[in-house]
């Protein structure tokens, strides 16, 4: 019962952090850059990877697909934690890709965001570690 519930908790948590991170994305402007110089010349040019977009849709898309991405981990994770524990328990793969994916996300937070994300994501791979070490050991 408590891997589970620690399960359950460490993705809620991501789940929350990804649906915070999409909302900031389309109905905010927390993304948008202090200097409104900045902004407009992301608006105004391309990579060089292709004259198609532009950095700012870009860094827009970047961030729904980041968002977007942790939600459906988190979700994943709520659905097998709460319908499908017996499957985590009979998995190694299973127990252990959220103390991966979680891990790697904590070092992305760690090199590249700033606190809030970082704590969250901490607590996160807290409860999916404690979960996987119960149910491997």
């Amino acid at each position: 019962m408590f891997p589970q519930i620690l399960i359950v908790f460490g993705a809620a948590l991501l789940g929350l952090l990804g649906a915070m991170h999409l909302v900031y994305t389309f109905f905010s402007d927390k993304f948008d850059a202090r200097d409104p110089a900045v902004s407009a010349a992301m608006k105004a040019t391309s990579p060089v990877l292709t004259r198609r977009t532009s950095l700012w849709n870009a860094w827009i898309g970047f961030n729904a697909s980041h968002g977007l991405g942790v939600v459906l981990f988190a979700a994943t994770y709520l659905v097998l934690a709460i319908g499908h524990m017996a499957v985590l328990r009979e998995s190694k793969v299973l127990i252990w890709l959220p103390v991966a994916g979680s891990a790697a996300y904590l070092a992305l937070a760690k090199r590249y965001w700033f606190r809030t994300p970082f704590v969250g994501v901490a607590i996160a791979t807290s409860c999916f570690l404690m979960a996987a070490c119960t149910l491997s050991f």
